[in-house]
């Protein structure tokens, strides 16, 4: 019998694992407020990053060469990498701006399309993200960076048998951060988390020392599948060699914190992000400041961290085309409920990915309505993911419908994979269960 393409690819995985110890790794794009962020003209007297040099780059070559898309190709690539250090998502709007220019000047130029299929999935713009990145692949069938971004697209869309073909022909390509990290997130989706975590230490290892951010998030992504698999300290261990590498990332700092929920220690949690708000707000960090304050019993500190977070999360929602954060907060706080649902069910339409299934299965549970919740549950479980909140959710579903053995199964699923999943929703998954498994 012929082995699925996911069984290939984990096989390219180990044998490219062994060369690798011989001598020869989504998962979020969350905006901070960019008032830190240094625009191309500032004269900011913080420390230069590569991205704040390769600006610098990129604009010197403009002012030489103004009718060359050159240019503008790489003050867009430079901003999209500011983007990724700063987690300030909006300063993708530079990038697009660049890249309209680059195609201005010259039209359907390949840097420029290869880099807008990128640019596009940012802005969660997955269809056209996909259709741009097949045609710069069919200009240049060689480059497998056209691979990762129809990867990504396909995932986000919920086509997962098409993303794991593009990430194998990725991969055939050319074997680096990129396709290795491709390939572990793909693992760790089909419920592979050991594969995942062999994957992701290969993307460490390919990353260049001369891209410090991209080797800090290898790091954070590496800590992120260990922690989802109960080893504490090794996933902080990876936490703080992120920060060690790359000083002060946001995504190493909010993933710090999860490392100290994980293991009981929620004000150094609260320490950890009360920092990183007053540095850089961000709505995440407003949201588990909020969620912290309130398990701690602080409530008016809570409920102003949750204003904060509806404020920012609203901006980054038009950035980034994106209301996901905002409907699982309002389903999780019960709040809103109606226009949860509602949008819940928009997105459904537009995409089937196993996590746009489940934050329409929690919507319709949050509503009643445990029939059709329990359908896109079960599309949510659909690839045998490990992941808390998918089997929390599931539980709860099954304990509403009167399914207790189904119930049961799920919460002692969602709390074995990650015990601390939720600061607020993993103690009412530990309550349903000890009430309901007797």
């Amino acid at each position: 019998m012929k082995p699925s393409k996911l069984v290939i690819l984990s096989l390219i995985v180990i044998g490219l694992f062994s060369a690798a110890v011989l001598g020869i790794r989504a998962f979020s794009n969350r905006s901070r407020r960019s008032d830190e962020v240094p625009r191309a003209s500032d004269n900011s007297t913080q420390q230069a990053t590569p991205a704040d040099r390769q600006i610098r780059a990129a604009l010197g070559t403009i002012e030489r060469t103004p009718s060359d898309a050159k240019g503008y190709n790489l003050l867009a690539a430079a901003y999209m990498q500011k983007a990724r250090e700063t987690e300030d998502y909006a300063v993708n709007t530079q990038a697009e701006e660049a890249l309209t220019r680059s195609l201005e000047v010259a039209a359907d130029n390949y840097d420029a399309l290869k880099l807008r299929a990128k640019l596009l999935l940012t802005f969660h713009r997955f269809e056209e993200a996909l259709e741009v990145a097949r045609r710069a692949q069919s200009l240049n069938p060689k480059d497998h960076d056209n691979y990762g971004a129809m990867t990504d697209a396909l995932i986000e869309l919920g086509e997962y048998s098409a993303a794991v073909e593009a990430a194998q022909r990725m991969v055939d390509l050319r074997p680096d951060t990129s396709s290795y990290s491709r390939v572990s997130y793909l693992r760790w989706l089909h419920g592979d988390t050991k594969g995942a975590i062999d994957a992701m230490h290969l993307a460490a290892q390919s990353a260049s020392p001369q891209d410090p951010e991209r080797v800090a998030w290898c790091h954070v992504q590496l800590g992120d599948a260990l922690l989802n698999s109960g080893n504490f300290a090794a996933a902080e261990r990876e936490f703080d060699r992120a920060l060690f590498i790359f000083p002060d990332y946001g995504m190493a700092l909010d993933a710090k914190a999860r490392a100290r929920i994980a293991s009981g220690d929620l004000e150094g949690a609260v320490e950890i992000h009360r920092r990183e708000y007053e540095r850089s707000p961000s709505a995440d960090t407003a949201l588990a400041l909020g969620d912290l304050y309130a398990k701690l019993g602080r409530a008016d500190e809570a409920n102003r961290h949750y204003a904060a977070f509806e404020s920012l999360e609203r901006e980054n929602a038009v950035v980034e085309n994106d209301m996901h954060h905002l409907v699982s907060y309002w389903t999780d706080h019960d709040k809103n409920l109606d226009e949860a649902l509602a949008l819940a069910q928009k997105e459904r339409e537009r995409r089937k990915d196993i996590f746009t299934c489940d934050t329409l299965a929690w919507a319709l549970y949050k509503k009643g309505q445990f029939a059709e919740a329990k359908k896109a549950a079960d599309e949510a479980l659909r690839l045998g993911t490990r992941d808390a909140r998918l089997h929390y959710h599931a539980g709860m579903i099954s304990f509403a419908l009167g399914d207790r053995e189904r119930g049961v199964k799920y919460l002692r699923q969602s709390l074995a994979t990650n015990p601390s999943f939720d600061v607020l929703q993993a103690e009412v998954a530990r309550r349903t269960l000890g009430a309901r498994s007797g």
